[in-house]
């Protein structure tokens, strides 16, 4: 944590950038595939067939090109910045809470879209988003995105919590038993947009006008609204495997997940359903980034491409109940279906809050808390201060 603090200060400070971020040169054209390409991934956004034969986007990939993919899973966005930083990784999967402090570090370099034919298929909502995009030029490309969902236990609920206070207020759920000790919340300093995000609909006074961008009073209301989540929550995931093992085995019945976690849990009759309550929810967008100092970057290229096919898009966004960056992948995908990307929630986009990494300098309100101070008092209050 103190490795993650020190990366996110210095990360913070670069982030009063504009225009100030300088191009690095980008590659002019593809040579040779250098044998590998090394990976830093969410857990369940690259597969080989390992955990099911169906969901296999790695082997035809290694024997067309000759590029061995090597895959690090990390648990959260700030273990993305600190490996990236560490070096030795060609690619990252990174979500919008992670992507411009990247960018601002200098840990990623610009992407030729030129090099990557399949770019102009990519979703217009995505191709110039800002999280990835900074002065006209790309970090990245786009990968897939999709909401934090609320995860809930059947049996307990036997209709969808229609408000995400279930996770932070107590209070008894339809079972009879008290929420304390029954439900988690994510151990990440971005999961205090989830609670900003839930005052913006309870208390309006606050005038929150996005998650992401708050003034001392409203961040002090957060704050104070984790602290009470604290007293409630069995544990802080941050692994989505253990959170499937505590939904299976240890009591838990409700919680922030990923769809990732709710189709494991579906796949294996468990009693588990998601849903977006009536506040909304944050969301991510992630982006295939390459780094400023890539080793294989042929093979990077050759990946960045491959990504982006319909087949690959779409089997992954079955996999892990995401939705495509290419539209043309919600349609004639065996394993998705047709209905896939509506129940994934792909016609929802202007609905989620995407995670984006807070800044000092803040549209809504020129000055807002910056994201180191995010990560500090997230810790604290973690360990109950």
């Amino acid at each position: 944590m103190k490795s993650f603090l020190k990366t996110c200060t210095a990360m913070t400070l670069a982030l009063s950038f504009s225009s100030q971020v300088m191009a690095q040169e980008m590659l002019k054209e593809l040579g040779k595939g250098e044998g590998e390409v090394n990976i830093v991934a969410w857990p369940g956004y690259i597969e080989r067939g390992e955990t099911d034969k169906d969901y296999d986007w790695v082997t035809d990939f290694e024997k067309q090109t000759g590029c061995k993919v090597n895959v690090k899973t990390a648990a959260t966005s700030d273990e993305m910045v600190a490996l990236m930083n560490e070096g030795g990784f060609d690619l990252v999967t990174a979500s919008g809470d992670a992507s411009l402090r990247l960018v601002a570090g200098k840990r990623v370099q610009p992407v030729n879209v030129d090099l990557i034919p399949s770019w102009k298929t990519v979703d217009e909502r995505l191709q110039n988003a800002p999280w990835f995009t900074v002065d006209n030029v790309h970090y990245g490309v786009p990968y897939q995105w999709g909401p934090n969902v609320l995860m809930y236990n059947t049996h307990v609920f036997k209709e969808a919590p229609k408000s995400w206070n279930v996770v932070f207020e107590p209070m008894d759920f339809p079972d009879g038993k008290p929420n304390k000790g029954r439900i988690q919340a994510y151990d990440g300093p971005i999961h205090i947009a989830d609670a900003s995000n839930y005052l913006m609909a309870h208390k309006p006074e606050l005038g929150i006008k996005d998650p992401y961008e708050l003034n001392e009073d409203q961040y002090k209301a957060a704050l104070d609204l984790l602290r009470v989540q604290r007293t409630l929550a069995g544990r802080y995931w941050h692994d989505a495997m253990i959170q499937v093992d505590d939904f299976k085995n240890e009591g838990v019945v409700a919680s922030g997940s990923w769809p990732f976690q709710v189709n494991l849990l579906k796949s294996e009759d468990q009693p588990v359903a998601s849903t977006i309550p009536e506040e909304g929810a944050t969301g991510w967008a992630d982006t295939t980034m390459m780094h400023a100092e890539a080793a294989h970057p042929n093979c990077a290229y050759m990946w960045l491409e491959h990504s982006l096919s319909p087949k690959v898009q779409g089997d992954l966004a079955a996999w892990f109940g995401s939705n495509p960056a290419v539209p043309a992948a919600c349609k004639g995908n065996e394993l998705l279906g047709e209905e896939g990307c509506k129940t994934n929630g792909f016609e929802d986009f202007e609905k989620v809050r995407f995670w984006r990494t807070p800044v000092a300098k803040c549209a809504s309100q020129g000055e807002c808390v910056p994201y180191y101070r995010w990560v500090s008092d997230y810790i604290a209050v973690i360990g109950g201060r």
